[in-house]
Parts: structure tokens; sequence; C-alpha cells
């Protein structure tokens, strides 16, 4: 791998990408003060920056994606509404729980294809109180994915985005993209950010994938919403102090490391490529948009797989009992995918 003193290729996933030579330069030069007084200038920078990419009024600087969209939940609702999200989107299944424990509310889960949603499940899974005396809980935020992660990275085409969110509107919902991936569908889709954001009240983007920052994300949305959201974080345990210095890190991601997300799609798709031609294991190529392959196996669990690919020095996740993740991002080089190539070609 490139910039990482390893000899092993790792491709569980682009969070475990390292600051570069050059981003680390950035973060040890970054002007800092105290961000929860509100004088850090980095932060405000990097706060400004992600609003005017998305077309937004303001943005907030989190540590986590996760807390991102938290905050972003926590701020759209009360207790006793219903969100609406994918049944295997990263809010659902991986963020412990937080749209109970942290905002009180429900959730509605259809399920789409590839992680995606349409119109139409959309507004079959809004539910009001309003005439129903009362058994319902009250829909009020439908959240998207973009990418969607457990669809294998999969992409929404901008009609059905702009569908979701007229659906939404009609239903008197507040509307959320999760977009810890946004900017490798951006770049898949040559969509510009604010065109794909236009009818979104808020969208979380993570600085720490494929864009290879060390830590943090941000929310953007109106000034309105981002002030109300800024009080969330505060409850959560958000407020940093001098973290100028890791807003600088996000400065440096998006001055340097958006448009080469093309090459990690092009190693992605080029060992989706591979694995499609060969006998013993299998993909849907159709579903392999941008970063992500998943793959499964003819004679082996995933988690065989995983420990095979381990002893030959390739890491990666068995992300079901029958499929393995490979993820690439801005450390794997074409000579790491030749190299996965041929492990998997001997896998039989």
């Amino acid at each position: 791998m490139r910039d990482i003193n390893s000899n092993r290729i790792d491709l569980r996933s682009d969070t475990v990408t390292q600051p570069t030579m050059g981003m680390r330069e950035a973060m040890a030069k970054a002007e800092v003060g105290d961000d929860v007084l509100g004088d850090d200038p980095t932060v405000q920078q990097l706060e400004s920056m992600v609003a005017e990419l998305c077309g937004k009024e303001a943005g907030l600087f989190v540590p986590s994606g996760t807390m991102s969209n938290a905050v972003a939940l926590k701020t759209h609702t009360v207790p006793g509404d219903e969100i609406v999200t994918e049944r295997y989107s990263h809010i659902y299944l991986y963020e412990g729980g937080g749209y109970a424990a942290l905002c009180g509310s429900s959730i509605a889960l259809p399920e789409g294809v590839n992680g995606l949603l349409t119109p139409d499940l959309v507004e079959q899974s809004i539910r009001k109180q309003s005439g129903s005396q009362s058994h319902y809980p009250d829909g009020s935020l439908v959240c998207v994915e973009n990418t969607a992660n457990r669809g294998g990275g999969t992409c929404y085409e901008q009609d059905v985005l702009d569908a979701i969110a007229e659906v939404s509107k009609s239903k008197n919902c507040s509307t959320h993209i999760d977009g810890a991936r946004i900017f490798n569908a951006s770049v898949a889709t040559n969509t510009a950010l604010p065109r794909m954001t236009r009818d979104y009240d808020s969208i979380s983007i993570c600085l720490s994938k494929g864009l290879g920052a060390p830590v943090g994300s941000v929310l953007v949305g109106s000034e309105p919403f981002i002030e109300q959201a800024h009080r969330w974080r505060k409850m959560f345990g958000g407020g940093m102090r001098q973290s100028g210095i890791l807003a600088a890190a996000g400065i440096y991601a998006l001055d340097n490391n958006i448009q080469r997300m093309e090459d990690d799609h092009r190693r992605a798709r080029t060992i989706a490529q591979a694995i499609d031609e060969m006998d013993h294991v299998s993909v849907d190529f159709d579903a392999v948009q941008t970063n992500m392959v998943y793959f499964s196996a003819s004679n082996y669990s995933a988690n065989e797989v995983s420990q095979k690919m381990a002893k030959a020095g390739i890491d990666m996740f068995d992300i079901s009992p029958t499929h393995c993740r490979i993820v690439t991002h801005l450390h794997i080089t074409d000579d790491d995918v030749k190299n996965v190539i041929e492990v998997l070609s001997n896998l039989g």
C-alpha cells in the first residue's frame, strides 16, 4: 500500500486511511482557537467550505459520522416521532440504536434494492398520528444513504432522490442524507453536489473515509437548523477545543482527495470484473458502482475466505455468513489490485 509502512493490503474499509505527509503538514500548521467558544478559524473555514460545497447555509464540525447523524436526527424529531430509513441503512444497523436512545423515535424500515429506497416505498412507510386514533407514531423524517454501504456502495439516480424528497415534503416530513460517502456518489454519477443535495434539509458528510482525513464529519443545513444542532452537539459531548488541527486535515482532504476517488472506483471495478470471470467466486457486477465489492465463494463461508486472504497478507471483512467486502481507498495501488486478484484466483 502507498503512504503506509505496511506489508499488508488493507481492504477492510476506507476508514483505515491515514494522513499523508501533506495532510500532516497542514495539520501541524493549522491556526487554532477554542471551538466551543466559537473562535477556531480553521473549524469555521471547514464548516463554511462544506456548506458551500453542498449549497447550504451553514455547517457543524463533529467528531464522527455517527454523531453527525445522531445530531441531525435529534434536531429533526421529537420523542414519539418515527424515522423512515432503508432496512440495511447505517443509521439502523451500525449506530447503536441512537435513534431510540437519543431521540426517543421509532423507526420504519422499508427494504429497497441494493440499499436504495424508492419514492413508493417511502410513501407507503410514512405513518401519521392524525387520523389513526393515535395508534401510529408521527412519521417526521426520511433518511437516505448515498452511497448505500450495505448495498455495495450503490448510488441513487438523481430523479429518484428528487422524487423521494418530493414525497417526503408532501407528507410533511423533513429529509436527511447520510452522505458518509457522498463524494463517491458525486464522482461516480458525475452529479454536482449542490444539485444532489438541493431538496434535502440536512446532509452528513464524513471526512475520514475515502477523503482520507483521520477524524471528523460535517453536518450541513440551514442556519436555524445548524444553530439547534449546535446545542445537541454540546449535549452529546461533541464540543471540541483546538479542533482546527483536525479541521485542517478535512480542508486538505477536500482540496486534494475528491476527484482521485475515480481511481478507487476503477480499482474496485477491476477486482469485480476479475471475480465475475472466476467460477469459484461470484459478484453482482452491476452493483459495483464506487469503491466497494461484495462477493461470495462457492466452496467457503465468508469467514473462511477472510481468514485465507489474511494468511496471504490481505485484510477484508466478512460482512455476513456468505459475503465478504472489499473497499478500495487512497492507499491501494494497482499492484495491490493485481495481488488481490491473484490470491482470489487461487482460492478455489
